[in-house]
């Protein structure tokens, strides 16, 4: 898949994938139309792009309003990426219906509707997106109940689209990073990293992943080992990787009530 002279659209672009994304992407030569509730943001991560013909687009997608002015100013896009996310890490008892609904509905239900609103564009361009899942799409993950929740569809709609709109010149990719170092996984969830000893991306590790995926132009690219080992292990056999797991919940309980300010 050519990246250089292609238009691709970025949500999330001033968080750390975001951000890194783009600086990757814009060194291969792509224009970019950034998207983020952070304007500040957004400018400064404008002016350390290399190449010329970027835009920005401050519009908060949780917001009918900020989704319809990403979808306007998209028509022209090659590609669309939908990195934006959120993970309201913490036990599923304690957490809010609000909780929830923010992770369905940024996390699943904005790619869907960003989708559907592109979809002419990106055929008439034979484009291409790219959702930007998790490792937890694929291993449902104590004290992300509704993040797995949300990237378990996410890499659903993914394949069904794929099936669903071969041959019509828009192509589906997804891409699961495993643990990466950005403001949704700070805090406690990074402490219960550290101590679990769960390996660690740094957002440019993830841009490079893009990337590859998109130059390979295949289906799916799972981020870092064991994590693909997992993976696949709980696609055959579960019942092993919910063992283990198991093993692990106090650990995780005690980060993730710390999280939401519940003590044990």
């Amino acid at each position: 898949m050519h990246i250089d002279g292609k238009r691709i659209l970025l949500t999330g672009a001033a968080g750390g994938i975001g951000a890194a994304s783009a600086k990757e992407l814009a060194g291969a030569g792509a224009l970019l139309t950034l998207v983020s509730r952070n304007a500040q943001a957004l400018e400064a991560l404008l002016g350390q792009l290399p190449g010329d013909g970027h835009r920005v687009l401050v519009a908060d997608l949780a917001t009918s309003a900020g989704r319809a002015a990403v979808i306007a100013a998209g028509q022209d896009v090659d590609g669309l990426i939908n990195n934006a996310g959120v993970n309201p890490f913490g036990m599923f008892a304690q957490q809010s219906e609000a909780e929830w609904r923010q992770a369905l509905e940024l996390n699943l239900m904005v790619p869907m509707l960003l989708i559907q609103g592109l979809l002419a564009a990106l055929q008439a361009r034979q484009g291409w997106v790219v959702n930007v899942g998790s490792a937890f799409g694929s291993i449902g993950f104590p004290g992300s109940a509704a993040y797995s929740a949300s990237k378990f569809g996410l890499r659903g709609l993914t394949e069904a689209l794929r099936r669903e709109l071969a041959g019509t010149g828009v192509s589906l990719h997804y891409l699961a990073p495993r643990a990466t170092a950005t403001e949704i996984n700070a805090g406690p969830m990074a402490a219960m990293n550290t101590e679990m000893g769960t390996a660690v991306d740094q957002p440019d590790r993830v841009a490079r992943e893009l990337l590859a995926l998109l130059r390979s132009g295949k289906g799916a690219r799972y981020v870092g080992w064991p994590e693909r080992f997992f993976i696949k292990l709980n696609s055959v056999f579960p019942a092993l990787v919910e063992k283990s797991l198991v093993k692990q919940l106090p650990v995780i309980r005690r980060y993730a009530l710390a999280d939401t300010g519940v003590g044990e």
